[in-house]
């Protein structure tokens, strides 16, 4: 199947976001995906925010875009957008990291106010670095991910059934030749 390079952007060791993404990975592994966890506060904040293009963490990073044939990103919403950090580490990333990619954006946040940080944050910046398909994303409220001491998460079944499905579509994309990818 594909390589999924699954990015979570949050800054935090123990975010919702983060355990989110590695929940939603083991469904994507079973799918007979091999998925690839990219935290970015792993990355030395040095070489983000002094835009160390040749930090080895920072040519990891690109290589591991460069390797996958879907992304997942991941961030929780802060001020409406996604993640700084996540910021950080897209700015240093070619221009067009994501030619040929299949895309699914994710959004955590405390409010329904902020579920539009999709479509009008995170979205054009991943259409812009020349992803050939950002499938449907989808914005999870904070209070439908429970994180259990363990390291296991529990998701609410409302959220779980449109993850489920936003999951298994950004799947099921990554079968097909995206028209763009085939025409390059």
């Amino acid at each position: 199947m594909a390589t999924v390079l699954s990015v979570s952007g949050s800054p935090s060791a123990s975010s919702r976001t983060g355990r989110l993404l590695r929940h939603l990975d083991q469904r994507l592994a079973a799918q007979g995906h091999e998925v690839i966890p990219l935290d970015v506060r792993t990355i030395p904040a040095e070489a983000l925010l002094g835009a160390d293009f040749r930090h080895p963490a920072i040519v990891e990073a690109t290589e591991l875009f460069a390797r996958a044939d879907g992304v997942v990103v991941g961030t929780p919403v802060y001020k409406a957008s996604y993640s700084g950090v996540l910021k950080a580490l897209l700015d240093l990333l070619p221009q067009y990291a994501l030619t040929g990619k299949t895309v699914l954006p994710l959004a955590t946040g405390g409010s329904t106010a902020h579920v539009l940080a999709i479509d009008y944050a995170l979205r054009p910046v991943l259409n812009s670095m020349g992803a050939a398909h950002v499938v449907q994303g989808w914005f999870t409220l904070d209070k439908d991910i429970t994180a259990h001491e363990d390291g296991t998460v529990t998701v609410a079944p409302t959220a779980t059934e449109a993850l489920t499905h936003v999951v298994d579509q950004f799947s099921a994309a990554l079968g097909r030749t995206p028209y763009l990818a085939a025409a390059s």
